[in-house]
């Protein structure tokens, strides 16, 4: 079991995985939950929202009365849905009139930002927008992504994105080699305008290359804007970058990126785990936290070792945004596959994963902690 996404809404956190029951914060009872739950944010109390999706869940994305929920699922409370649902916020009932035209695919990340809903995955697209409303696919965002970076990459697939807090800016990272023609190896940025988005000049020729896992060849797994959407940060798999490559490969490493530097030639700064996979990253003005299954930060000399300078990290740590160093941040948590997701909040950040432990305590899958 694992939470591999989370979301906020006027005092509710919504949480969803692949998971099937879920214990309450007292430990004392057991909810039937499938793949998705919701509860309150100061006490822990469980919420009545139940909707039951037959595959795991992604992404979630709150907004008015309702919650958008996009994952490799094909039915929610027994209504065919293809990886995409719009839920009522409170009841969990499907809003049938919402019914997105795609039948194959699933999707990975969801986002609204310009009144259009942002969808992202394998489905045929890979990228589109839809009215928030009926579902329906329209014109805003109609790009043609294509190729996959090796032939054992997969699909190919938008995995994930991040939108600039002014609506501005949207950054893609996942498995594709071509944007409307235009190379764009594992990342991309759009200029997101009010009548339609466009593929941005922004591009960094070395995504071309891969790291040194001839198996994990497909490496780039989250993206975050800072606050201000000055600038934003990366996190890979991939191991340790090929000869040659520290400074500009961002293999098992957090970068970050000038949002109006369109033709970097490397990252204002990489920090390297020396071998350890970052699946998800969350900035604040104050930080940059990132989680996997990493042992160390500060580490571009090691090598599934721990190198000159690397300081212990274990499954989840904080960078400093300026310098690029780890910050003293260091509560620990187990390191399983990592967590996919971290939700910072006015109040905390919160924090999704596959493992059992937390700053030496007991927090299954979710934790919180006050910032």
């Amino acid at each position: 079991p694992a939470v591999q996404a989370l979301a906020a809404r006027k005092g509710t956190i919504y949480a969803g995985g692949q998971f099937r029951t879920v214990t309450d914060a007292s430990g004392t009872t057991t909810y039937q939950r499938h793949h998705i739950m919701s509860f309150d944010a100061v006490t822990g109390a469980m919420r009545p929202f139940a909707p039951r999706f037959n595959g795991p869940v992604w992404a979630i994305e709150p907004r008015g009365q309702a919650v958008f929920v996009g994952g490799a699922f094909t039915a929610v409370n027994g209504v065919p849905r293809q990886g995409l649902v719009k839920l009522n916020a409170v009841s969990g009932e499907v809003i049938r009139t919402f019914a997105p035209p795609f039948t194959t695919g699933g999707v990975t990340e969801v986002q609204m930002a310009r009144g259009q809903l942002i969808v992202g995955g394998t489905f045929p697209a890979k990228l589109r927008a839809f009215d928030p409303a009926t579902g329906r696919g329209n014109d805003y965002l109609n790009l043609a992504i294509a190729g996959s970076v090796a032939a054992n990459a997969g699909d190919t697939e938008v995995y994930r994105f991040a939108i600039s807090s002014d609506e501005r800016r949207l950054v893609a990272v996942g498995n594709f080699t071509t944007v409307d023609g235009a190379e764009r190896w594992r990342a991309f940025m759009l200029n997101l305008r009010r009548g339609e988005a466009r593929l941005s000049a922004w591009s960094y020729p070395p995504l071309i290359r891969r790291c040194d896992s001839t198996f994990t060849t497909d490496y780039l797994r989250d993206v975050d804007f800072s606050p201000d959407g000055s600038y934003f940060v990366m996190v890979a798999a991939g191991s340790v970058p090929q000869e040659g490559g520290v400074g500009t490969d961002i293999c098992d490493a957090a970068a970050r990126f000038e949002t109006a530097v369109t033709a970097p030639t490397q990252p204002t700064w990489i920090n390297y785990t020396g071998g350890d996979t970052l699946h998800s990253v969350a900035v604040t003005g104050a930080a940059v936290y990132v989680q996997g299954h990493q042992r160390w930060l500060d580490n571009p000399d090691g090598d599934n070792t721990a190198g000159t300078g690397a300081v212990e990290r274990e499954g989840i740590g904080a960078i400093d945004p300026t310098t690029g160093l780890a910050l003293p941040w260091n509560p620990g948590k187990t390191r399983g596959i990592g967590g996919k997701d971290l939700l910072a909040t006015p109040s905390g950040l919160w924090v999704a994963s596959d493992g059992a432990l937390f700053n030496g305590e007991r927090r299954a899958r979710i934790a919180f902690c006050p910032l």
